[in-house]
Protein backbone atom coordinates (compact mmCIF):
# COMPACT_ATOMS: atom_id res chain seq x y z
CA UNK A 1 0.00 0.00 0.00
CA UNK A 2 2.89 2.67 0.69
CA UNK A 3 4.13 2.02 -2.62
CA UNK A 4 1.49 2.63 -4.14
CA UNK A 5 1.06 5.58 -2.25
CA UNK A 6 4.33 6.88 -3.33
CA UNK A 7 4.00 5.89 -6.67
CA UNK A 8 0.50 7.63 -6.94
CA UNK A 9 1.83 10.79 -5.53
CA UNK A 10 5.20 10.98 -7.81
CA UNK A 11 2.84 10.72 -10.43
CA UNK A 12 0.58 13.33 -9.65
CA UNK A 13 3.02 15.83 -8.86
CA UNK A 14 4.57 15.17 -12.33
CA UNK A 15 1.47 16.43 -13.64
CA UNK A 16 0.20 19.43 -11.23
CA UNK A 17 3.15 20.84 -11.07
CA UNK A 18 4.72 21.72 -14.60
CA UNK A 19 0.73 22.43 -14.95
CA UNK A 20 0.33 24.66 -12.28
CA UNK A 21 3.68 26.77 -13.01
CA UNK A 22 3.15 26.72 -16.95
CA UNK A 23 -0.05 26.13 -18.24
CA UNK A 24 -1.98 29.67 -19.62
CA UNK A 25 -4.44 30.29 -17.31
CA UNK A 26 -7.47 29.41 -19.73
CA UNK A 27 -5.94 25.89 -19.93
CA UNK A 28 -5.75 25.90 -15.92
CA UNK A 29 -9.24 26.75 -15.45
CA UNK A 30 -10.21 23.95 -18.40
CA UNK A 31 -7.72 21.27 -16.27
CA UNK A 32 -9.35 22.32 -12.47
CA UNK A 33 -13.10 21.79 -14.13
CA UNK A 34 -11.90 18.59 -14.72
CA UNK A 35 -10.75 17.62 -11.81
CA UNK A 36 -13.75 19.07 -9.59
CA UNK A 37 -15.58 17.17 -12.37
CA UNK A 38 -13.96 13.89 -11.18
CA UNK A 39 -14.80 15.29 -7.92
CA UNK A 40 -18.09 15.27 -8.88
CA UNK A 41 -18.75 11.90 -10.01
CA UNK A 42 -17.40 10.78 -6.25
CA UNK A 43 -20.18 12.98 -4.85
CA UNK A 44 -22.86 10.77 -6.91
CA UNK A 45 -21.08 8.28 -5.04
CA UNK A 46 -21.70 9.90 -2.15
CA UNK A 47 -25.65 10.06 -2.65
CA UNK A 48 -26.35 6.84 -4.25
CA UNK A 49 -26.69 7.80 -7.54
CA UNK A 50 -26.39 5.01 -9.95
CA UNK A 51 -22.97 5.47 -12.66
CA UNK A 52 -24.74 6.83 -15.65
CA UNK A 53 -26.48 9.65 -13.46
CA UNK A 54 -23.07 9.97 -11.65
CA UNK A 55 -21.36 10.34 -14.88
CA UNK A 56 -23.54 12.87 -15.95
CA UNK A 57 -23.08 14.79 -12.89
CA UNK A 58 -19.13 14.55 -13.53
CA UNK A 59 -19.71 16.09 -16.94
CA UNK A 60 -22.34 18.87 -15.93
CA UNK A 61 -20.02 20.43 -13.58
CA UNK A 62 -16.82 19.94 -15.36
CA UNK A 63 -19.38 21.85 -18.59
CA UNK A 64 -20.36 24.86 -15.66
CA UNK A 65 -17.26 25.27 -14.78
CA UNK A 66 -15.65 25.63 -18.42
CA UNK A 67 -18.82 27.69 -19.44
CA UNK A 68 -18.00 30.42 -16.60
CA UNK A 69 -14.50 30.60 -17.75
CA UNK A 70 -15.12 31.48 -20.97
CA UNK A 71 -18.23 33.52 -20.30
CA UNK A 72 -16.14 35.82 -17.43
CA UNK A 73 -12.88 35.53 -18.66
CA UNK A 74 -11.57 38.65 -16.42
CA UNK A 75 -12.37 37.20 -13.07
CA UNK A 76 -10.62 34.27 -14.36
CA UNK A 77 -7.81 36.48 -14.88
CA UNK A 78 -7.55 35.58 -18.86
CA UNK A 79 -9.14 38.91 -20.12
CA UNK A 80 -8.24 42.49 -19.22
CA UNK A 81 -9.33 44.55 -16.87
CA UNK A 82 -10.40 44.83 -13.34
CA UNK A 83 -13.46 41.89 -12.75
CA UNK A 84 -12.02 39.28 -10.05
CA UNK A 85 -14.16 40.76 -7.20
CA UNK A 86 -17.43 40.56 -9.62
CA UNK A 87 -20.58 40.68 -7.77
CA UNK A 88 -21.55 37.15 -8.73
CA UNK A 89 -17.87 35.74 -7.36
CA UNK A 90 -18.26 37.18 -4.12
CA UNK A 91 -21.38 35.78 -4.13
CA UNK A 92 -20.34 32.70 -4.84
CA UNK A 93 -17.45 32.95 -2.42
CA UNK A 94 -19.94 34.07 0.79
CA UNK A 95 -22.38 31.43 0.04
CA UNK A 96 -19.46 29.24 0.38
CA UNK A 97 -18.17 30.57 3.73
CA UNK A 98 -21.23 30.70 5.14
CA UNK A 99 -22.16 27.03 4.37
CA UNK A 100 -18.59 26.22 5.94
CA UNK A 101 -18.66 28.37 8.84
CA UNK A 102 -22.39 28.19 9.86
CA UNK A 103 -24.03 25.71 7.88
CA UNK A 104 -21.54 22.88 8.13
CA UNK A 105 -20.74 23.09 12.17
CA UNK A 106 -24.47 22.60 12.97
CA UNK A 107 -24.27 19.45 10.15
CA UNK A 108 -21.48 18.14 12.34
CA UNK A 109 -22.99 18.35 15.33
CA UNK A 110 -26.65 17.32 14.75
CA UNK A 111 -24.82 14.84 12.26
CA UNK A 112 -27.62 15.20 9.34
CA UNK A 113 -27.69 12.91 6.51
CA UNK A 114 -27.02 14.35 3.04
CA UNK A 115 -30.28 15.11 1.47
CA UNK A 116 -31.20 12.72 -1.66
CA UNK A 117 -32.24 14.26 -5.24
CA UNK A 118 -32.04 17.68 -6.18
CA UNK A 119 -30.95 18.98 -2.25
CA UNK A 120 -27.88 16.91 -2.40
CA UNK A 121 -26.75 17.87 -6.24
CA UNK A 122 -26.97 21.53 -4.95
CA UNK A 123 -25.05 20.70 -1.94
CA UNK A 124 -22.05 19.17 -3.55
CA UNK A 125 -22.20 22.31 -6.25
CA UNK A 126 -21.90 24.99 -3.05
CA UNK A 127 -18.93 22.36 -1.92
CA UNK A 128 -16.92 22.48 -5.82
CA UNK A 129 -18.04 24.94 -7.99
CA UNK A 130 -16.29 27.56 -5.00
CA UNK A 131 -13.49 25.32 -4.75
CA UNK A 132 -12.73 25.82 -8.65
CA UNK A 133 -13.34 29.39 -8.82
CA UNK A 134 -10.61 29.65 -5.71
CA UNK A 135 -8.61 27.16 -7.66
CA UNK A 136 -8.57 29.59 -10.87
CA UNK A 137 -8.86 32.70 -8.65
CA UNK A 138 -5.90 31.97 -6.33
CA UNK A 139 -3.21 31.37 -9.29
CA UNK A 140 -3.84 34.50 -10.94
CA UNK A 141 -1.46 36.13 -8.35
CA UNK A 142 1.16 33.91 -9.30
CA UNK A 143 1.73 30.20 -9.37
CA UNK A 144 3.95 30.49 -6.49
CA UNK A 145 1.03 31.85 -4.02
CA UNK A 146 -1.28 29.11 -4.74
CA UNK A 147 1.24 26.64 -4.01
CA UNK A 148 2.04 28.64 -0.41
CA UNK A 149 -1.84 28.39 0.05
CA UNK A 150 -2.05 24.84 -0.92
CA UNK A 151 1.04 24.18 1.61
CA UNK A 152 -1.30 25.82 4.23
CA UNK A 153 -3.73 22.95 4.13
CA UNK A 154 -1.16 20.13 3.87
CA UNK A 155 0.66 21.84 6.57
CA UNK A 156 -1.99 21.11 8.96
CA UNK A 157 -2.83 17.91 7.69
CA UNK A 158 0.92 16.52 8.23
CA UNK A 159 1.27 18.53 11.75
CA UNK A 160 -2.19 17.10 12.86
CA UNK A 161 -1.00 13.34 11.58
CA UNK A 162 2.48 13.82 14.01
CA UNK A 163 1.46 15.08 16.67
CA UNK A 164 -1.73 13.15 16.90
CA UNK A 165 -0.07 10.16 16.41
CA UNK A 166 2.59 11.75 19.53
CA UNK A 167 0.71 12.96 21.92
CA UNK A 168 -3.06 12.10 20.60
CA UNK A 169 -5.77 10.90 23.72
CA UNK A 170 -8.62 13.11 23.21
CA UNK A 171 -11.03 11.99 20.79
CA UNK A 172 -12.26 15.09 18.20
CA UNK A 173 -15.13 13.55 17.06
CA UNK A 174 -15.10 9.91 17.51
CA UNK A 175 -18.41 9.49 16.06
CA UNK A 176 -17.47 10.94 12.77
CA UNK A 177 -13.59 9.92 12.38
CA UNK A 178 -12.37 7.94 15.13
CA UNK A 179 -8.48 8.81 14.61
CA UNK A 180 -8.69 12.66 15.18
CA UNK A 181 -7.55 13.93 18.33
CA UNK A 182 -7.78 17.46 20.21
CA UNK A 183 -4.08 17.35 20.30
CA UNK A 184 -3.28 16.88 16.90
CA UNK A 185 -5.55 19.85 15.77
CA UNK A 186 -3.54 21.50 18.18
CA UNK A 187 -0.71 20.36 16.39
CA UNK A 188 -1.86 21.43 13.04
CA UNK A 189 -2.57 24.68 14.47
CA UNK A 190 0.61 25.43 15.61
CA UNK A 191 2.07 23.86 12.23
CA UNK A 192 0.33 26.06 10.32
CA UNK A 193 1.01 28.86 12.57
CA UNK A 194 4.89 28.24 12.20
CA UNK A 195 4.59 28.08 8.17
CA UNK A 196 2.68 31.41 7.93
CA UNK A 197 5.77 32.79 10.25
CA UNK A 198 7.76 31.90 8.10
CA UNK A 199 5.92 33.43 4.66
CA UNK A 200 6.16 36.66 6.50
CA UNK A 201 9.26 36.78 8.39
CA UNK A 202 11.63 34.61 5.64
CA UNK A 203 9.62 35.89 2.80
CA UNK A 204 8.32 39.10 3.53
CA UNK A 205 4.85 38.64 3.00
CA UNK A 206 3.01 40.87 5.17
CA UNK A 207 -0.21 41.04 4.29
CA UNK A 208 -1.52 41.97 7.54
CA UNK A 209 -0.60 42.94 10.75
CA UNK A 210 1.03 40.06 12.82
CA UNK A 211 -1.71 39.17 15.04
CA UNK A 212 -4.63 39.33 12.80
CA UNK A 213 -2.29 36.95 10.64
CA UNK A 214 -1.93 34.70 13.41
CA UNK A 215 -6.09 34.79 14.24
CA UNK A 216 -6.46 34.11 10.11
CA UNK A 217 -3.80 31.76 10.06
CA UNK A 218 -6.06 29.63 13.24
CA UNK A 219 -9.31 30.38 11.41
CA UNK A 220 -7.54 28.68 8.43
CA UNK A 221 -6.86 25.82 10.36
CA UNK A 222 -10.17 25.44 11.78
CA UNK A 223 -11.85 25.51 8.63
CA UNK A 224 -9.73 23.14 7.08
CA UNK A 225 -10.26 20.46 10.00
CA UNK A 226 -13.82 20.99 9.27
CA UNK A 227 -13.88 20.39 5.92
CA UNK A 228 -11.90 17.28 6.27
CA UNK A 229 -14.34 16.05 9.06
CA UNK A 230 -17.66 16.78 6.96
CA UNK A 231 -16.18 14.54 4.04
CA UNK A 232 -15.47 11.77 6.51
CA UNK A 233 -18.62 12.08 7.97
CA UNK A 234 -20.23 11.80 4.72
CA UNK A 235 -18.69 9.01 3.73
CA UNK A 236 -19.33 6.88 6.95
CA UNK A 237 -23.09 7.60 6.56
CA UNK A 238 -22.78 6.68 2.94
CA UNK A 239 -20.88 2.88 4.20
CA UNK A 240 -17.93 3.53 1.98
CA UNK A 241 -14.19 4.16 3.44
CA UNK A 242 -12.79 6.20 0.01
CA UNK A 243 -14.66 8.44 -2.08
CA UNK A 244 -13.27 6.55 -4.96
CA UNK A 245 -10.01 4.76 -6.41
CA UNK A 246 -9.08 6.80 -8.93
CA UNK A 247 -6.04 7.67 -6.81
CA UNK A 248 -4.46 4.08 -6.18
CA UNK A 249 -3.23 4.10 -2.82
CA UNK A 250 -4.94 7.92 -1.78
CA UNK A 251 -8.81 6.67 -3.06
CA UNK A 252 -10.29 9.63 -4.83
CA UNK A 253 -10.50 13.46 -5.56
CA UNK A 254 -12.35 14.23 -2.82
CA UNK A 255 -10.71 12.35 -0.50
CA UNK A 256 -7.42 14.62 -1.45
CA UNK A 257 -9.23 17.51 -1.60
CA UNK A 258 -11.70 17.45 1.28
CA UNK A 259 -9.68 20.37 3.36
CA UNK A 260 -9.38 22.16 0.82
CA UNK A 261 -12.92 22.51 -0.15
CA UNK A 262 -13.71 24.10 3.07
CA UNK A 263 -10.48 26.26 2.64
CA UNK A 264 -9.84 27.48 -0.92
CA UNK A 265 -12.88 29.63 -0.95
CA UNK A 266 -12.69 31.20 2.33
CA UNK A 267 -8.73 32.45 1.76
CA UNK A 268 -10.02 33.41 -1.67
CA UNK A 269 -13.08 36.16 -0.21
CA UNK A 270 -10.81 37.22 2.02
CA UNK A 271 -7.79 38.20 -0.25
CA UNK A 272 -10.29 39.88 -2.49
CA UNK A 273 -11.98 41.30 0.52
CA UNK A 274 -8.40 42.90 1.60
CA UNK A 275 -7.64 44.01 -2.32
CA UNK A 276 -10.87 45.91 -2.18
CA UNK A 277 -10.38 47.32 1.22
CA UNK A 278 -6.68 48.27 0.06
CA UNK A 279 -8.13 49.95 -3.07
Amino acid sequence: MLKTRIITALVLLALVLPSLFFLPQAYWAILAAVFIGIGAWEWGGLLGLGESARRLLGVALTLLCSTVSLLGPVAMGIGSGDGLAAPWVLAVYFVAAFFWCVTVPLWLRAKWQLPNGLPGVLVGLVVLFPTWLALVQLRIPGPGILLAILAVVWMADIAAYFSGKAFGKHKLAPSISPGKTWEGAIGAGLGVVLYGLVLRFVFSFEPVPLALWVLCLLAVTAISIIGDLYESMLKRQAGIKDSSNVLPGHGGVLDRIDSLTSTLPVVALLSLLMLRGQG
